[in-house]
């Protein structure tokens, strides 16, 4: 089955609300999930220690670089998706674990910074592409945004657009209920109502489902 590596350079891009996000969903919709927390913040740790862990999710921590690749191989078994949240630095560690994505997924806030850093990361996955002679499919998502995009949010889309770049829609919205999942643990379904739940909801299972769609070649282009 599948891995799919959240990697950003930037600090504060959303990498780990967009592991969790995507973890939690897979496995509601009843696939078995492990997620390894990679970045010495540990947010997915601490996550996965505030409420009661969802069924179906194993939670890794504490992975060095020379144990990345054996422990993606390890949980990468017939009915069991990898969800690996990694540091935001261009360390080795990232490098190994992009090595063994289906999928690398860049969090980016629709900023001329967010967009800029985060060019290092794709360029970081050409430079792991090339090495390894081999494909690495990957895409950006756009994290904490509204419901009104800005001229310089329309302008970043659609640069990287332009570029070749693919980006996910429905891109990830700024709601409370995806802050508050570092708070209570659990997931959309079992953490007490925040804000417009229902929505947020919604927008969960529309990233998770574009991505899916991504792992099984269903992308409509």
């Amino acid at each position: 089955m599948p891995t799919v590596v959240i990697a950003s350079p930037k600090g504060g891009a959303g990498k780990s609300t967009t592991a969790v996000i995507l973890g939690t969903e897979f496995a509601h919709a009843g696939a078995n999930v492990t997620m390894m927390d990679c970045d010495p913040n540990g947010s997915l740790t601490l996550w996965s220690e505030r409420g009661t862990l969802p069924e179906r999710i194993e939670v890794v921590s504490g992975l060095k670089e020379s144990e990345i690749i054996k422990a993606i191989k390890a949980h990468d078994q017939d009915g069991r998706i990898v969800v690996v949240d990694l540091e935001g630095v261009a360390s080795r560690l990232v490098s190994r674990a992009i090595s063994q994505a289906d999928l690398v997924i860049i969090p980016m806030r629709a900023t001329t910074l967010d967009a800029t850093i985060g060019v290092r990361a794709l360029q970081l996955i050409e430079e792991e592409a090339e090495a390894l002679e081999r494909d690495i499919p990957h895409a950006v998502v756009f994290t904490m945004t509204r419901a009104i995009q800005s001229k310089q949010h329309k302008g970043i889309v659609g640069s990287l657009k332009e570029q070749g770049v693919d980006v996910i829609e429905p891109e990830l919205m700024e709601r409370a209920a995806f802050s508050a999942l570092f708070e209570f643990g659990g997931d959309l379904y079992s953490m007490p109502g925040q804000g417009n739940a229902d929505k947020a909801i919604e927008n969960a299972q529309g990233f998770a489902k574009a991505v899916f769609d991504r792992l099984s070649g269903e992308q409509v282009a």
